[in-house]
């Protein structure tokens, strides 16, 4: 169906690469999912009430606060794709994050709302009238549900959508719980333990997981994440087509919304180089790159001399040095100050998060190390943690 709808609906419905595509699918599907969830609401609600079964009145209320969340995600997808403005020059990308963390609120609510019912279920037992009907309604349910966990995922990743992620998974924990309420119907009818009632616990226990993984996914970009390795890897690969540049460092990814990012990156080119040629080389890349990843995209030359092998010397003996410490430490930007009594050794070292060793004892290990190997030698050492 919603291969269809895109299709009758949606503009150039393949190139979900265009913003204006993005958001028509985020509107579609949550469109339909209103409605979908609404017409669930009624009928759980409905045969809840006639049987008297609180698990299903509780899914019924899931059920109406999934059209809630659809319908935030909708106003997030129409407000995410506005134009940047002067108040923000990046856009409002980031607006179907938030939009996205106000459905996992809206999960998280129902969940402890639910687990309240639930206790007060088993306090308070009532008796549940079962029905051929009722059996028919809860299977209806998980199909509705399970299709709408395949579209949501299904577009989700298509549009690469954290918030429609979300509301995937929403979905396919609604199925399990729709489940837990057909074996507490059942089993209810052999035994006078308040089965309902814990079954209203495992009900909310699931939507209150789905709910915070829901939380953290959306979070997680709002606060600033690391990039994914596989992006890195090919910045960096396109990045070296671009000669003479040979090496990058200190590259930093802000993400402003899904497909609105700022590259920042420091390029090593030859220092002996002529400097407008080195700089029409990073405007090339610059262009590349932004084009690549639609981005924006700035580069830092750092210059480094490739001839000295001297430097050399010092920075393989300083890695070999490092490499049994954590195999991630890395060293760049080094350069020599050679003075009368002794000579400067200036070089950043970039120690990964997960280093047990801190930056200051980092630093007194390798001017120990240098001291013992080069004797005067003065270390001046940056010790920086990676962006990536």
């Amino acid at each position: 169906m919603i291969t269809l709808l895109s299709r009758l609906f949606i503009k150039n419905y393949k190139d979900v690469k265009n913003p204006d595509v993005r958001s028509a699918y985020g509107i579609l599907c949550g469109a339909l999912g209103i409605f979908l969830n609404i017409f669930l609401f009624l009928i759980k609600f409905f045969f809840g009430k006639i049987s008297g079964s609180l698990s299903l009145i509780a899914d019924a209320f899931n059920s109406l606060s999934d059209a809630a969340s659809s319908l935030v995600s909708i106003i997030g997808f129409k407000l995410s794709n506005k134009e940047s403005d002067s108040g923000h020059p990046f856009g409002h990308g980031r607006l179907e994050y938030i939009s996205g963390l106000i459905i996992s609120f809206f999960i998280l609510m129902m969940s402890f709302e639910l687990l309240k019912s639930s206790i007060n279920s088993i306090i308070n037992p009532k008796p549940i009238e079962v029905s051929g009907a009722l059996f028919i309604i809860l299977i209806i349910s998980i199909l509705v549900k399970f299709y709408m966990y395949f579209y949501n995922n299904s577009v989700a990743k298509k549009i690469d959508s954290i918030a429609m992620q979300a509301t995937a998974k929403d979905s396919f924990s609604d199925v399990l719980s729709t489940l837990v309420v057909i074996i507490t119907i059942i089993t209810s009818k052999f035994t006078t333990f308040p089965v309902d009632g814990i079954g209203g616990i495992i009900v909310s226990l699931f939507i209150l997981k789905t709910g915070i993984d829901s939380a953290k996914e959306t979070i997680d970009p709002l606060l600033g994440k690391a990039p994914e390795k596989e992006m890195v890897e090919q910045i960096k690969t396109e990045l070296l087509k671009f000669k003479p540049i040979v090496g990058m460092h200190d590259l930093i990814i802000h993400d402003y919304g899904p497909g609105r990012f700022m590259i920042s990156l420091h390029a090593e080119v030859p220092g002996d180089m002529n400097i407008f040629d080195l700089h029409d080389v990073i405007d090339n890349a610059e262009i590349a790159l932004s084009k690549k990843f639609n981005s924006s995209v700035v580069i830092h030359m750092d210059p480094i001399d490739l001839h000295n092998k001297e430097i050399e010397e010092y920075k393989n003996f300083i890695i070999d040095f490092l490499k049994p410490i954590h195999e991630e430490l890395s060293v760049h930007d080094f350069r020599i100050v050679p003075g009368c009594t002794h000579t400067n050794l200036i070089f950043d070292i970039e120690r990964p998060y997960e280093c047990s060793i801190t930056g200051e004892e980092l630093s007194s290990k390798v001017q120990q190390a240098i001291t013992k190997k080069f004797g005067k030698v003065n270390c001046v050492i940056t010790v920086d943690n990676p962006y990536f």
